[in-house]
């Protein structure tokens, strides 16, 4: 049998329901951990998750909380302390994504996704320091974006949002070192299973790889960052090489 690299830790994942989140959530089972799978709206779905994760033999609950709202995120780190008694891996995974010119954005439509986006880490990071403290291996990874590194300007919105979350990043690697590791993960465009093709064409067209990533490859820089204790402060930039060109 292969060793489990993450027996006995456990992880949460915001936002785990569909998509990255959802991959992110069973590769870090299938790595060892006990999981919870955070969700907004989409129950069915992650209990879906929880189902799966719990055939692999792991423990795994499903905590609905709109991880924006900072009474919604107190109680979800309660049911964490509840459930499981430590949390050793903070996943910040929840994002949204949406275009809007410039003259016409919204003061409602700025709030949303920086409250989304970079609001949320900062709640979540915030409520599971003691835990992750108490981990003594604690580890906060955070999902930021090509957006955060290059100018998008019908996503300016988008942009700044993802940006924060670098510079969040930064701010809390020396904010909770030694205890606890903090690092980012920037991914391009990454391609699922029904996405319409011409998504990913413009992406494809400017990457040297020339292919837009795989949920596996998010997967692995979240379980090297999981892994890692001598990696901090730092933004993966999983593009294909895209933000050479």
């Amino acid at each position: 049998m292969p060793q489990e690299s993450l027996a006995g830790k456990v992880a949460l994942v915001t936002g785990a329901g569909k998509r990255i989140g959802r991959s992110v959530a069973l590769r870090l089972a299938s790595e060892g951990a006990d999981v919870v799978v955070n969700y907004r709206t989409s129950k069915s779905e992650a209990d879906e998750v929880v189902k799966q994760i719990a055939g692999m033999g792991r423990r795994a609950a499903a905590v609905q909380a709109d991880v924006a709202k900072k009474s919604e995120v107190a109680a979800l780190f309660a049911a964490v302390e509840k459930q499981f008694g430590r949390l050793d891996i903070l996943v910040n995974n929840v994002g949204m994504f949406f275009p809007a010119k410039f003259e016409d954005l919204t003061e409602e439509q700025w709030d949303r996704i920086l409250n989304t986006n970079l609001k949320s880490q900062f709640l979540c990071s915030q409520a599971a320091a003691p835990m992750l403290r108490r981990s003594g291996q604690g580890r906060i990874i955070n999902f930021a974006s090509l957006g955060g590194l290059l100018a998008w300007p019908l996503y300016t919105h988008y942009c700044v949002s993802k940006a924060g979350v670098i510079m969040l990043t930064r701010c809390l690697a020396r904010a909770l070192a030694p205890q606890i590791t903090v690092n980012a993960i920037a991914p391009g465009t990454i391609s699922f299973a029904g996405d319409a093709p011409e998504i990913a064409e413009d992406f494809i067209r400017r990457a040297p790889l020339q292919r837009t990533g795989t949920p596996k490859d998010i997967e692995d820089a979240v379980v090297f960052l999981a892994e890692s204790a001598f990696v901090t402060g730092q933004v993966i930039v999983v593009d294909g090489g895209r933000t050479l060109t």
